[in-house]
């Protein structure tokens, strides 16, 4: 069976109260429209078409600009939101002809799984009905349409809230609006459905009239997992989703061998990473595409986005950005690694460092109190409390060179650009303007460099 999908995200989503168009809204770090496609790539559909409407072009440049695109995407316009049935319509001319079945879910129902997705396509093409559909057990509503079943327990239509009497509104199997659609029939019927309501919106749900009008038998899957089917229509609704999706994300680390401490102050966005007897501790935040080896330590109160960490680190109490570790680094606590901070094998990094555009060599250390800022620092070099690389002059940022198994005295400033040879020191409080060849002793306010045999001497 050759499968299409329909991912309706054309809505602006009033209730939100927000510029932003609703399908962006971020959920475990990345907008709710990608873990939807995230579900329906899991398929491997021959076309998939997302259908757009208010800020259609931010839209388009985030999913875009997605690192793991879907393949086949083609995106539809729809300018007039005119329901669901309308916002599916705006796909025929993209699919007619080019599938057996077309799915059709929605991008602001972000939690719904690819197991679901496949349950349903499963089901559809066993019995090659013309529409398959999903519903849900619940004893909230959630304002749903109730599914009515006859003495068969045959599906025969579907009831909106607004419009149920007293014993439909006591029903608890609730409509999902998630279907399977034969696609020949979906694409001859769905233009014949009339406009209704006061809005005179063309709903996906008459479709179920008009299949059992025309006697053909509707199957649905039945889930009683609700919180698949939450539909994101105002931030309430969205911390829900947000503390759901957060807690499978954690469930999904510790079965695959990682420790949490304290899984409900624990929070891990979705596109993260996490190696194998991994300890973390509580009120930690790890975002975006960061990647953590195996057998480390995350420190509580860290927070790390978008950065790589080796084997065999530890993190203690530090913040991390587009920052990169080798394997057995040591960060805090209290540090900060700006954008740029590479650490080598088995760098070290004490309380209150900053780190930005920088690379720290193999076994590089700097203990306490240094801003180190566009500079190269070789394998082993030592780095004194207080040293700070002035790397800004008030126009252009600076670089400073500091060689393999240098030593800098406390307090040092280091005026770029400069560089600080193999093996070369400077004394504590020295304020360097000028390169300090290798081993070389730099002293005084600004430095003069007393040079090594004078060093073999003192």
């Amino acid at each position: 069976m050759i499968l299409a999908a329909v991912l309706l995200a054309a809505g602006q989503g009033t209730r939100m109260k927000s510029d932003l168009p609703k399908v962006l809204h971020p959920l475990a770090g990345k907008p709710m429209v990608l873990h939807a496609l995230d579900s329906m790539r899991a398929l491997n559909c021959a076309h998939t078409v997302l259908v757009v409407g208010y800020g259609a072009e931010q839209v388009r440049e985030t999913i875009t600009n997605d690192q793991l695109p879907i393949t086949n995407l083609q995106f539809v316009a729809q300018p007039e939101q005119r329901g669901t049935g309308h916002a599916v319509l705006q796909a025929r001319d993209a699919l007619r002809g080019k599938s057996d079945a077309v799915l059709v879910a929605y991008a602001d129902m972000p939690l719904i799984k690819s197991e679901t997705l496949q349950r349903l396509v499963d089901l559809h093409a066993h019995t090659r009905g013309k529409l398959t559909m999903l519903t849900v057990r619940a004893d909230d509503s959630m304002q749903f349409g109730r599914i009515v079943r006859d003495a068969n327990a045959r599906v025969v239509g579907i009831v909106e809230e607004a419009d149920a009497t007293p014993a439909q509104r006591a029903l608890r199997e609730l409509n999902c609006g998630v279907y399977c659609f034969d696609a020949e029939w979906l694409w001859e019927n769905l233009p014949r459905v009339q406009p209704s309501g006061a809005k005179s919106e063309i709903y996906l749900t008459d479709l179920v009239a008009r299949s059992v009008a025309q006697g053909h038998a509707i199957e649905a899957v039945i889930l009683d997992e609700v919180s698949q089917v939450i539909g994101i229509n105002t931030r309430v609704h969205l911390a829900q989703a947000e503390k759901i999706m957060r807690a499978r994300i954690n469930e999904r680390a510790m079965l695959a061998g990682v420790t949490l401490i304290d899984p409900a102050t624990t929070y891990i966005d979705a596109d993260v990473e996490i190696g194998a007897d991994t300890l973390i501790e509580p009120n930690t935040h790890i975002k975006g595409k960061t990647r953590i080896g195996a057998h480390c330590v995350i420190g509580a109160n860290s927070e790390i986005r978008d950065s790589e960490i080796g084997d065999y680190c530890v993190i203690r109490a530090s913040t991390l950005q587009d920052a990169t570790l080798e394997d057995q680094v040591e960060v805090g606590p209290y540090s900060h690694l700006r954008a740029g901070a590479y650490l080598g094998r088995g760098a070290h990094l004490g309380n209150y460092v900053e780190v930005k555009n920088s690379r720290l060599g193999e076994a590089a250390k700097a203990g306490h109190f240094c801003y180190l800022g566009d500079a190269d620092i070789g394998a082993r070099a030592n780095i004194g409390a207080g040293t700070i690389t002035c790397n800004f002059d008030g126009e252009r940022k600076n670089k400073t060179i500091i060689g393999a198994d240098a030593f800098i005295g406390s307090d040092t400033m280091l005026v770029a650009p400069v560089t600080i040879g193999d093996r070369a020191r400077t004394g504590a409080g020295s304020v360097v303007t000028k390169d300090v060849p290798p081993d070389a002793l730099a002293v005084g306010v600004p430095a003069r460099v007393i040079r090594k045999f004078a060093i073999r001497n003192s």
